[in-house]
């Protein structure tokens, strides 16, 4: 059975102490659930929220790593860093990191093995732009980032895995994807890996969705049956928000 799993990506917000609360609130309000509730805060807090969640079923995880095990590259965190301070999971290959800091498919294929070599479990993000979607040209690109990520790995690395479909297009265009876009774009990822790998990979890994995932919309995102959580956004960074979301899975 694939794990459910909520994460909030908290990005460039919340200050040390505004961390602090965020996170007070939400271990507070936490709803019983099978699901694997994760969040994301800025690098800068990663440490405080680890110790304040110690023994908490929230798990802390990260934004991104650079590829390289050390060395002269200026602002960037390696994979021991993050595991030192007891960080388990680590986001690769944003829309963010994609669009603003030029990370490529071959960036991203070298921070996956890195983290995996370090025993790091990788959420790899993944989807289209609104032009591809116009274009009708939403299925190639899906199917090539996979490719070039993640198809070269072994089967053994796959339980290490979790993918985040992000329909770029759908994030503060104004554009909307219906759940039946979620389910369609989920269920032709799990077949891309299946005819890739082994139906057993594509049926035990764990697909989540990222685009815009509020309070009104997650049950019935979530009710899909491809569609095994959501890494959500801005609506990660208010308790009550976030906390509906985890009961609606």
């Amino acid at each position: 059975m694939r794990n459910k799993i909520v994460a909030g990506n908290w990005k460039m917000n919340k200050t040390l102490s505004e961390t602090e609360a965020l996170v007070t609130r939400l271990s507070a309000m936490l709803p019983d659930t099978d699901a694997e509730v994760m969040v994301a805060p800025t690098y800068v807090n990663l440490t405080g929220a680890v110790r304040q969640l110690e023994g908490s079923a929230i798990e802390v995880i990260a934004q991104n790593m650079h590829f390289a095990e050390n060395g002269a590259y200026t602002g960037e965190i390696s994979a021991d860093m993050l595991l030192e301070i007891g960080i388990e999971t680590v986001i690769i290959g944003h829309s963010e990191r994609r669009a603003y800091f030029g990370e490529t498919d071959e960036i991203l294929a070298k921070k996956v093995a890195m983290a995996l070599n370090k025993g790091l479990r990788v959420m790899f993000c993944f989807g289209e732009e609104l032009a591809d979607r116009k274009a009708g040209n939403h299925f190639n690109i899906v199917e090539s980032q996979l490719k070039n990520a993640l198809f070269s790995l072994k089967d053994s690395a796959w339980q290490h895995i979790v993918l985040a479909y992000e329909p770029v297009w759908a994030i503060g265009t104004g554009e909307t994807a219906s759940p039946e876009q979620a389910q369609e774009m989920h269920a032709f990822i799990r077949k891309t890996i299946s005819e890739a790998n082994d139906a057993s990979i594509s049926e035990s890994v764990s697909i989540l969705y990222g685009g815009s995932v509020k309070p009104n919309n997650a049950e019935e995102i979530f009710s899909k049956p491809d569609v095994d959580g959501g890494l959500i956004g801005g609506a990660s960074l208010n308790a009550d928000d976030f906390t509906a979301i985890i009961k609606a899975i």
